[in-house]
């Protein structure tokens, strides 16, 4: 079945790091984008990250720019996303999608079938 699997999430103190990972399969995995998007409370599901495999190009929204790293194993079918220097405002629940590019900005997939999420806590 095309599913993914989302891991890696916990609660740490600012400043600390954290890596994600999933694994997805099926039309959940692409070659093409991948990306991991955060849901916080009070705001929209919102692209943070996002790793273009054939292109060879990443991309980050400005607020993780120097703190997050993604990465992808296209054999493995799987997604990470290393996360250093953890701030308060990164809270949320963290899910990795397949993605496309529409007028310049990076969308999920139409065909998503979101994963559980993992959950990132940051404390102050």
């Amino acid at each position: 079945q095309a599913m993914i699997s989302e891991s890696g999430g916990g609660s740490v103190q600012a400043g600390g790091s954290l890596k994600l990972s999933c694994t997805a399969s099926g039309y959940q995995y692409s070659s093409y984008c991948m990306a991991w998007f955060r849901q916080t409370p009070g705001k929209e599901r919102e692209g943070v990250a996002a790793n273009y495999h054939t292109m060879g190009r990443t991309y980050y929204i400005d607020p993780v720019k120097g703190r997050f790293a993604i990465s992808q194993d296209d054999t493995e079918h799987k997604l990470h996303l290393q996360m250093d220097d953890l701030k308060p405002e990164d809270t949320g629940v963290y899910y990795c999608a397949p993605c496309v590019n529409v007028k310049g900005k990076m969308q999920v997939s139409p065909a998503v079938r979101w994963g559980q999420g993992t959950e990132v806590s940051v404390s102050s």
